[in-house]
C-alpha cells in the first residue's frame, strides 16, 4: 500500500508554466551569460524539471553585440564552418563574428549547453537575441533577470 503512494510525478504540456525572461548581456561575460541562459531554457531552475521534457522558459536576450570575453580570447577565439566541400573550411574571428552577427555568438554558445537532439531544438526555438536594446515582446511583459 505504501509503494503506491511512491510514483513519480511528470508534468503533462498543458501544466508547464512558462514565463518570459529579459537578459541585458551588456558587460557581461559570454560564458556565464550562457550557463544561465541554457539553464532557464532547460527549466533547470523550477521544482518540476524533467531531463527528458522541455518545461523550460522563453528568454529574451537584449544588447548581444555587448558582450564580452576575458583575456586575450577576443583576439585568439574562432569560429569553425564547414560546407561540405573539400578544402572549403572557415574560421571567422570573435571580433568579426560580433561586429557582423552578434546574435549567433550567444547562439553558438548556449547552443553548446542544451541537448544534441529534437529536445534541445525545441529548448533554443524559446531562446530571442537582439543586438540592441530594442526588442518586440514587450506584449509578454519579460521579466528582468540579473546573473
Amino acid at each position: 500500500m505504501g509503494l503506491a503512494l511512491l510514483k513519480t510525478y511528470t508534468p503533462k504540456e498543458h501544466e508547464i508554466d512558462r514565463r518570459w525572461w529579459l537578459v541585458d548581456a551588456e558587460g557581461k561575460t559570454l560564458g556565464r551569460i550562457a550557463t544561465e541562459i541554457a539553464r532557464l531554457l532547460r527549466g533547470k531552475h523550477k521544482p518540476s524539471f524533467t531531463p527528458h521534457l522541455d518545461t523550460g522558459d522563453y528568454v529574451v536576450v537584449v544588447n548581444a553585440s555587448k558582450v564580452t570575453l576575458t583575456g586575450n580570447k577576443s583576439e585568439q577565439k574562432t569560429y569553425f564552418t564547414h560546407s561540405g566541400f573539400m578544402g572549403h573550411e572557415r574560421h571567422i574571428p570573435f571580433k568579426t563574428m560580433i561586429d557582423k552577427y552578434p546574435d549567433r555568438v550567444i547562439d553558438l554558445a548556449v547552443k553548446g549547453m542544451l541537448p544534441k537532439n529534437t529536445l534541445g531544438r525545441k529548448m533554443r526555438e524559446k531562446l530571442k537575441i537582439y543586438a540592441g536594446i530594442e526588442h518586440p515582446h514587450q506584449g509578454q511583459v519579460p521579466q528582468r533577470v540579473e546573473f
